[in-house]
């Protein structure tokens, strides 16, 4: 994907250049790998700047490109031999890019960088983290909170009817509760901050509770043992980043969640370690902050494209 972000800036400095026309042509021509990350490169670049692909063979080449049909899953398994930072930019992209017709559709949702309160007709709370779609169904018989994407920290209120998170992973029924709920791709992501949630796979029906101070993550067929839950981990809520000690390429994963475009983190830089509370709403704060506490340097090769590489010695 870094390629691709290169070739995209150097024939949008010379889109009358047919030399370079071909050789981007034959590069792109090489690997599968190369024209989803092409795509990917192009599909940021529309969000940010209306400009179309000015030369003829990139435009014929992009229209292709849309008409090709590739199920979610098959762009995922290409895209399993990127690596680094490429690989968390794309995970980014895939979940601020919500194309199932589910998400598009829900009843509530948040924009990339929003996170909202919001109160449900039985007093349950909802925080909606940044992305994040959602459907409510409250009615006689139950209260059904159906995740499509996104995260959501959720403090039930106290009746008869029960409640139930429902995932593409699976389903969550706490037994009067604070926790949160995260969609990462086909995983489901449990933390519990009070009381005890049953988690239960869809496809396998295997089942695990998770008691306050836990966490877990699951997909449909399987489900990891518990872990210790992070506490800090709800800051988000209040619009704050909290690190302990975590890795920078753990530290960047979380905090594109809050920004639009690409957001990575040179691999060789991934392992340095992060301390402090950082504010979610201005993420160009907290890189400079990154910038200034670290050994590292932000490169900006597009507004909307940012690596964070080693600092220049």
């Amino acid at each position: 994907m870094e390629q691709a972000a290169d070739w995209f800036a150097r024939l949008r400095a010379a889109p009358a250049d047919a030399a370079l026309r071909g050789q981007w042509q034959q590069w792109l021509e090489q690997q599968e790998q190369h024209r989803i990350a092409w795509t990917y490169v192009e599909r940021i670049s529309q969000r940010f700047d209306s400009l179309q692909p000015q030369a003829g063979a990139a435009h014929q080449t992009l229209a292709s490109l849309r008409r090709t049909q590739r199920s979610r899953r098959q762009v995922l398994s290409s895209l399993c031999v990127l690596s680094g930072g490429a690989t968390l930019g794309w995970l980014g992209w895939q979940r601020h890019w919500v194309d199932d017709l589910q998400a598009l559709t829900a009843g509530t949702t948040t924009a990339v960088g929003e996170v909202r309160r919001q109160v449900l007709a039985d007093g349950t709370l909802l925080w909606l983290n940044s992305a994040t779609a959602l459907d409510v169904q409250l009615d006689g018989q139950r209260r059904l909170l159906t995740l499509y994407s996104g995260e959501v920290l959720i403090e039930t209120a106290a009746e008869a009817r029960p409640f139930q998170v429902q995932t593409r992973a699976g389903s969550l029924v706490p037994l009067g509760t604070r926790f949160s709920v995260r969609q990462q791709g086909a995983r489901t992501l449990l933390n519990v901050y009070d009381g005890a949630v049953r988690a239960t796979c869809a496809a396998s029906a295997i089942q695990r509770v998770a008691n306050a101070g836990q966490g877990l993550g699951f997909d449909a067929s399987t489900m990891a043992a518990t872990t210790p839950a992070c506490a800090q981990r709800q800051a988000w809520s209040q619009g704050l980043l909290v690190a302990q000690d975590m890795p920078l390429g753990d530290f960047i994963a979380e905090l594109a969640d809050h920004r639009r475009g690409h957001l990575a983190v040179n691999p060789l830089i991934a392992s340095l370690r992060v301390m402090g509370t950082y504010p979610l709403n201005d993420t160009d704060q907290v890189l400079a902050m990154l910038e200034s506490a670290l050994p590292v340097r932000v490169s900006r090769r597009f507004d909307w494209w940012v690596t964070l590489e080693p600092a220049e010695k």
